[in-house]
């Protein structure tokens, strides 16, 4: 076992490694998406966010499972990576064959013939993940996590430059088309010339069948969770106008753009970290406790400052034909504000080996989403938005309450970690609510309120001694410190 010194270092390195990556991921992709909606319509991105559903849930059957395996088992070696890549490629090209199949399908049952081609070329992709998949197992399971700074750095930029192109030149739809297969496949190849490992022909039956049975309760429970996630887009996209789920999804976009980014950072080392200890559960709870803590400390300022915003914030950035998005957008930002927990308790749950109990709440989560979904659906897309507040705090409840016996950490300790900065977080949101009644330009009102809102919500958090204030602040302290001495030498 690696010296706990040396241990938590590691897991820190690898963490800003990984935030390094979402945080220039998240710029790159927070510019270009400015630019295309100024380029697109409305009608355009709810085509998209149709043919994505439909990739994303054949998406789970190549990704999802095997690479969570990979990681959490103790002995893994090339006979089981080999195994999976060459699983993944088969099962890749039976996904994209089914997809290519019912293509025409889809298109007839939205009435849109442009998903038939669409959805056939984005298909493809599928294939890619099956390579990729294998490749984020490896990095992940030894901590390799710089390789993925230049990977998805590479691949968000050059699909960013080919978007925007192909927006500008009119190409609508297939604009974003390339952008999302252009990413994907570049995130691809760069991986492949950085991560020292390379397919063998090798195969087990065995290998897969022990692999399996940890990692199908995953599978299902990613695809409960992908089809959950996406069936809102679903309703709205077959009750409802494409402008409809295009304001819908690009409301959620952008609290999903930072807080995802922060959250799959975490999520990412967490569960290696998580399963490297997994025999020693008070440790486990530490983790889960000290993720809470500095997640939330990040997020909920983000979240509640991007809420008191959003309608300048929109009309700034995405001109008055997005502003039917804002109220979306603040309800994201609360339904947001929770993952924390969710991210913590789901990675302790799968780290320690307990994929069953993981389906199960997916099952119980999942089952009460889609009742409350079906006697809202009715009443318009904010009813369908409105109710993900609802059934996030129930979520929230449910993900927390097997921790409470598997390592000791149970739903009002973690609500209080959650919220422990809740008092630097009042000053602040109190603070840009103010300011936000200035009669000046839109663009200097954003920026007072959010350097004003910054200096406020730190400058109380230092008053208030708070306890992940300073914690962040002696890490980056002692890593400066650390960074000096070796350059003295």
């Amino acid at each position: 076992m690696m010296e706990q010194g040396k241990f938590n270092n590691s897991v820190l390195m690898n963490l800003i490694w990984k935030f390094a990556e979402r945080i220039s991921a998240q710029l790159v992709t927070f510019i270009v998406s400015i630019v295309l909606a100024r380029l697109l319509s409305p009608s355009h991105y709810g085509a998209i966010a149709i043919v994505n559903i439909f990739i994303a849930l054949a998406n789970v059957f190549v990704v999802s499972g095997f690479g969570n395996s990979l990681i959490q088992k103790k002995d893994a070696d090339d006979l089981d990576f080999s195994s999976v890549f060459h699983f993944n490629i088969i099962m890749s090209i039976v996904m994209y064959a089914i997809v290519f199949l019912c293509a025409p399908l889809i298109a007839d049952f939205y009435s849109m013939p442009v998903l038939t081609p669409v959805l056939r070329v984005m298909g493809i992709r599928l294939i890619v993940a099956g390579v990729n998949s294998v490749q984020h197992a490896y990095v992940a399971r030894h901590m390799l996590f710089k390789r993925f700074f230049w990977s998805t750095l590479g691949g968000t930029l050059v699909s960013g430059v080919v978007g925007i192109i192909m927006a500008y030149r009119g190409f609508g739809i297939w604009a974003l088309a390339a952008q999302y297969m252009v990413n994907t496949t570049v995130d691809t190849i760069v991986l492949w010339f950085t991560v020292n490992w390379r397919p063998k022909l090798l195969f087990s039956f065995k290998r897969l069948g022990f692999m399996f049975s940890y990692g199908w309760k995953l599978l299902v429970s990613a695809l409960l969770e992908t089809g959950y996630n996406e069936l809102r887009s679903l309703v709205i996209g077959r009750m409802y106008t494409p402008s409809d789920l295009a304001h819908y999804n690009k409301g959620k976009s952008f609290p999903n753009l930072f807080v995802t980014n922060i959250n799959s950072s975490i999520q990412s080392v967490l569960f290696p970290a998580m399963s490297n200890c997994q025999d020693e559960r008070e440790k486990v709870k530490s983790m889960c406790r000290r993720s809470i803590r500095i997640s939330s400390y990040i997020m909920l300022p983000l979240m509640t400052g991007l809420a008191l915003v959003a309608e300048p914030f929109v009309k700034i950035l995405l001109t008055e034909k997005w502003l039917p998005c804002v109220p979306y957008l603040q309800i994201a930002c609360f339904t947001m504000a929770f993952m924390p927990i969710h991210t913590a308790n789901l990675q302790a749950i799968k780290a320690i080996g307990r994929s069953d109990i993981f389906l199960k709440l997916e099952i119980a989560k999942k089952g009460i989403g889609i009742v409350v979904l079906v006697l809202v659906a009715p009443y318009g897309v904010m009813a369908i938005a409105s109710s993900l507040m609802v059934t996030t705090v129930i979520a929230s409840i449910l993900n927390a309450f097997p921790n409470k016996k598997l390592i000791g950490y149970g739903y009002f300790q973690q609500i209080k970690d959650l919220f422990n900065g809740i008092i630097p977080l009042c000053a602040m949101a109190v603070t840009v609510w103010l300011l936000g009644r200035i009669n000046i330009s839109p663009l200097a009102l954003i920026l007072l309120q959010t350097i004003c809102g910054m200096i406020v919500y730190f400058g109380v958090s230092f008053i208030t001694k708070n306890e992940s204030f300073n914690y962040i602040f002696s890490l980056l302290k002692g890593k400066f410190k650390h960074k000096s001495k070796t350059g003295l030498k």
